[in-house]
């Protein structure tokens, strides 16, 4: 349930095309729908502007299809991350998209697109995060464009992006190894950065650890953390900062 569905709802009771039971009826699970295993967020959308999500890891796949299936009843979309085609083709839903770079399933997203969100990754082997970021801001409704395989072993690919940066209004850089990318689009942009380290590296990376380390410790003022391989806070966050001239 978010805010347009609130307002269509009231605006068909108030019409008298909807019945007061009936609009009971819709917003009976609201803030939440308890289904034994899990309390589904119905209201999250509302308050924070993000819908809940459900991350499949270390779910059993009868849980995430229950809990998938519940938002779907109410909302009409959902997004799971983490996930399988298994999954997906056991939801047996029209209009289920299952996009194998980041395992991440969506249903409705959200057609009208809105400003500009860049994309980067240091290697080619960062872009399952970097996907997941991508697919995330696509379905909030932020335009995306991505740019993948521009690390600091080869700059002048950087360079070619450099316009692009300029016409986004926030990017996401993915960098594993020792993570220097976003400290160096920091220093090429007056955009917000949103850095994210990933667990792509050889044994002193420490899973993501050592990009973990360079990306807090930048010298560049701006950047923003994510945690490791979390290219799905990275996608709601660039969506937020995306959206809030539209906002206005």
């Amino acid at each position: 349930m978010n805010n347009k569905k609130i307002k269509n709802l009231l605006a068909s009771v108030k019409n008298g095309s909807i019945a007061v039971e009936e609009a009971v009826r819709r917003l009976k699970h609201l803030p939440y729908e308890d289904i034994s295993f899990a309390k589904v967020d119905h209201h999250r959308h509302l308050r924070q502007g993000v819908p809940e999500v459900v991350f499949a890891a270390g779910k059993t796949d009868e849980q995430v299809l229950k809990i998938a299936r519940a938002m779907h009843r109410k909302s009409g979309s959902f997004l799971i991350t983490k996930a399988s085609k298994k999954i997906c083709n056991s939801l047996r839903m029209k209009g289920a998209v299952f996009y194998p770079d980041s395992g991440i399933i969506a249903v409705g997203e959200e057609k009208k697109k809105t400003g500009n969100v860049l994309v980067l990754t240091a290697g080619t082997s960062d872009i399952p995060v970097a996907e997941e970021a991508a697919v995330t801001a696509s379905f909030l409704g932020s335009n995306v464009e991505t740019v993948y395989d521009v690390g600091v072993a080869g700059l002048h690919r950087l360079m070619d992006a450099s316009d692009r940066m300029m016409k986004s209004r926030v990017i996401v850089v993915a960098a594993g190894m020792e993570g220097a990318l976003p400290s160096v689009v920091g220093g090429m942009a007056d955009k917000p950065i949103i850095a994210v380290p990933t667990s792509t590296g050889y044994g002193t990376s420490l899973g993501g650890l050592t990009a973990l380390f360079a990306m807090l410790n930048s010298c560049v003022p701006g950047i923003a953390v994510m945690n490791i391989d979390n290219g799905f806070g990275a996608g709601c966050l660039a969506h937020k900062i995306n959206t809030l001239a539209e906002s206005k």
